[in-house]
């Protein structure tokens, strides 16, 4: 699989990443261990060498699973994890937001014991704290990075001034936000920054939670832990005005021979050269799938008829409840 750098440093990973939170956490029960830790290890055979986790995955466990999956090849991979939650250990779920530096450093160091190694590729910050100044966030991890326990900065959900502020201090590597076909808002603001600043970018959920795969509709039942039941995006009404978007993806990609996630992967490997997408999943099959597109090239006119023919669509449903909504910098 081709290579990508993320950041003026120089970090350099896959093409394709793999997003690990869904095998512990976030879209219904967590997957079997020794199962995800196959698929782990399929990715990695397959030529992945980035992954993403976080301390609030599971929480601990996802981290935990990937210090386990990841140990027979180090040296060889990227993982990124992240920082900034508080969390209450008598519910397993996070009690709002906590970037303090004292934090910041404990965190890193349980988080370097889970994971089973004496060093952090990539350590975001998860949401900004609007309690902690961005210049004291980006100094504890600088202080980290000198110390040798993590290597790059990066922020996830950010807006413009965070970036700014945080990247005087020390270079990100990385913002990671939503990004797909159906969630274009990083184009207007963020992508232009991220060029200006010479910041890699790293899409979550760029196949839209699942929905771009064209294997959900609206008589799709949720699990009760799937946190996309309570996503107004995926309301019923929602899903079905949205397979209109699907629709478009489909056709296209039956025109090519591939699938939609393919083409909607694809896209977004097309729109800059420093844009690596995280795709999910918990099955070996759809991971070779997902591998795919990071070799289909689409040219300008397939390019030109995905932009012309998605624009038409309007997609319905806002992307977080009102709860997650508000960690969101903008």
């Amino acid at each position: 699989m081709q290579k990508r750098t993320l950041g003026i440093d120089g970090l350099e990973v896959s093409a394709l990443g793999l997003g690990c939170m869904g095998m512990s956490f976030g879209y219904g029960p967590a997957g079997e261990k020794n199962e995800m830790i196959a698929v782990i290890r399929a990715a990695f055979e397959r030529g992945i060498t980035f992954f993403d986790t976080a301390e609030v995955y599971g929480p601990f466990t996802n981290e935990e699973l990937l210090g386990e999956a990841l140990g027979p090849f180090r040296d060889d991979v990227v993982i990124a994890t992240k920082f900034g939650f508080k969390l209450d250990l008598t519910t397993g779920k996070h009690a709002g937001l906590d970037s303090r530096p004292a934090h910041i450093k404990a965190v890193a160091d349980a988080s370097l014991k889970r994971l089973r190694t004496d060093v952090i590729d990539l350590f975001y910050q998860h949401r900004v704290d609007p309690e902690v100044p961005m210049e004291d966030v980006a100094g504890a991890v600088k202080d980290l990075i000198q110390q040798g326990k993590v290597r790059h900065f990066g922020l996830s959900e950010a807006g413009v001034a965070a970036i700014r502020r945080a990247h005087a201090i020390q270079h990100v590597a990385a913002l990671q936000s939503e990004y797909s076909l159906w969630w274009r808002e990083p184009e207007a603001e963020i992508l232009p920054l991220l060029e200006e600043l010479g910041i890699g970018f790293v899409p979550f959920s760029p196949l839209g939670k699942g929905f771009l795969t064209g294997k959900i509709d609206e008589s799709t039942a949720f699990d009760a832990a799937d946190f996309r039941s309570t996503v107004p995006r995926f309301s019923p009404e929602a899903r079905k005005a949205n397979l209109a978007l699907v629709g478009i993806v489909d056709g296209i990609a039956r025109k090519k021979g591939l699938t939609p996630a393919q083409i909607a992967l694809a896209w977004i490997l097309a729109q800059r050269p420093w844009i690596v997408p995280i795709p999910g999943t918990t099955k070996r099959h759809r991971l070779e799938e997902n591998a795919v597109a990071a070799s289909v090239e689409l040219s300008d006119a397939d390019l030109h008829e995905i932009e012309s023919a998605t624009s038409q669509i309007a997609v319905q449903g806002a992307r977080y409840g009102e709860a997650a909504q508000r960690w969101i910098n903008r």
